[in-house]
């Protein structure tokens, strides 16, 4: 059933073992570090409930049953329309973006779906798992989190030759399932419901078995599971003077595997490199999709806060600011471009699913991520120096400093010196603080790093179109198409 924001607090305080600054933490839902997002996860819940919201929120399951548009697998364009929807309503709600709220990883566990005759084919064992977990993270209105990276030490041998650690694989198995041992980094494990765990990126080589090649579903508060997190980007900021950091910082998770077992129903594919092999080539199928949608946001808010600072001075007059406010706009219309392309051009899937276009959805994620750095840059320019040199808020309020600070940041009737300190102040956390950058490197490499884009692309883009163009125009032979 529909979970409310109380519901999500109370079922994440499940004895969960977290540390942050090297100190145990009693409860992430009150813990400071924590407590914004799981507050921000907790609002998603109560949208659902809320009648403004609840046809955006809330998709009927076939026998009727309220669920959340975000965990409803995808059968027709609608419902994609409908997935896009939800992300812009909660951005909307929130007032920012946040890359992880689970819509954007339930996608990868339909993916496996779309592959059951394969993995059946592979190890018939576990493809009962896949409908189960997906079924049960729809009804059972679940936050589920990504687990890809591991440590991997020393790449250029491989982890039997070092410590066997460094990737994620199975030490035993015994009735019950198999005991797992290693590391996975994700992003927001510590308020999460469970985590979709599969291997990284890897050359397998000729091994046609590997205890490293496995995938399941793990719950956040497993025995053995360890969650070592990163420091909070906010701590010791003032939320006046960063307003983004203050709300939206995502906390990262080494998550450590001390022997945890994993029961084998929730296994979905285990020691079969041609198994792992293949879900890693489709695992972005759906999950692409919302990812570039929150990347389209990030973009509003870059050209919105560049808009208001070259209209306050005076200077979208100037012929050369409005040519950096169209190259902001432009790249803006061209992710939104792929993505409405992908819903029209969508595709049937082997299960049954309806997927975003392939090649167009890896085109728009190659333009949205490969231009998100000289975007923020030129909104970087256009916002001026002064979100490098401008004083905190309490230099505002301070009783001698205060005429001064009115004097010189008023600009205008429409812009008083606090609406400018508050415009600067978010630009200021948008593209120069800790956080804007944590969250560019984020964006480049959350969905896996940019060569492994445009793999994706190679991988799914059409060549025979324009060879058959080819062929024709230089009055080529039939037989120079072949089958490669």
């Amino acid at each position: 059933m529909l979970m409310t924001g109380r519901d999500y607090v109370d079922s994440i305080r499940d004895g969960r073992q977290v540390w942050i600054d090297g100190e145990p933490v009693k409860d992430v839902t009150k813990h400071p570090a924590f407590k914004p997002m799981v507050d921000v996860r907790a609002r998603v819940y109560d949208m659902a409930h809320q009648d403004e919201h609840r046809d955006v929120m809330v998709q009927p399951a076939d026998d009727g049953e309220d669920c959340s548009v975000s965990w409803t697998p995808p059968r027709s364009k609608e419902d994609l329309h409908a997935k896009w929807r939800w992300v812009d309503a909660v951005m909307e709600d929130i007032g920012g973006v946040v890359y992880r709220l689970g819509d954007e990883t339930i996608g990868a566990v339909w993916s496996l779906l779309d592959g059951k005759d394969v993995l059946h084919d592979v190890d018939p064992r576990f493809t009962a798992n896949i409908e189960r977990h997906i079924d049960h993270a729809h009804r059972g209105d679940l936050f589920t989190v990504s687990g890809n990276t591991d440590p991997k030490g020393d790449r250029s041998r491989p982890p039997q030759e070092q410590d066997p650690d460094m990737l994620l694989h199975a030490v035993k198995e015994t009735d019950a399932g198999i005991v797992v041992r290693g590391a996975k980094y994700e992003t927001a494990a510590a308020y999460a419901h469970q985590a979709f765990v599969k291997p990284t990126i890897a050359n397998w080589g000729d091994a046609k078995m590997s205890d490293y090649a496995l995938g399941f579903m793990c719950p956040m508060g497993a025995p053995g599971l360890k969650h070592i997190c990163r420091s909070s980007l906010a701590t010791g900021k003032n939320p006046r003077d960063y307003p983004s950091t203050s709300k939206f910082d995502e906390i990262d998770t080494l998550l450590v595997f001390d022997d945890v077992l994993i029961p084998w129903e929730d296994v979905f594919f285990y020691q079969h490199t041609q198994a792992a092999g293949f879900i890693r080539s489709m695992l972005h199928r759906y999950s692409a999709l919302p990812f570039v949608i929150r990347v389209l946001h990030i973009a509003d808010l870059l050209i919105g806060a560049a808009k208001f600072n070259a209209e306050q001075t005076g200077l979208d007059k100037q012929p050369a600011v409005r040519e950096k406010l169209a190259q902001l706009g432009a790249w803006r219309e061209g992710i939104r471009a792929h993505v409405l392309a992908s819903i029209e051009l969508a595709e049937a899937s082997a299960g049954g699913l309806m997927m975003p276009h392939q090649s167009m959805i890896y085109a728009g994620r190659i333009h949205a991520c490969s231009g998100l750095p000289n975007m923020m840059h030129l909104a970087r320019e256009l916002t001026g120096g002064q979100i490098c040199i401008t004083p905190d808020s309490e230099t505002f309020e301070g009783v001698e400093t205060k005429p001064w600070m009115d004097k010189y940041y008023t600009v205008n009737d429409r812009w008083d010196a606090e609406d400018r300190r508050k415009l600067l102040a978010f630009a200021r956390d948008l593209v120069n603080s800790d956080h804007a950058g944590h969250r560019l490197t984020f964006a480049l490499f959350a969905q896996s790093p940019p060569f492994a884009h445009l793999n994706a692309e190679y991988m799914t883009f059409d060549f025979d179109g324009p060879k058959r163009a080819v062929k024709k125009a230089a009055d080529l032979s039939d037989k120079v198409m072949g089958n490669r």
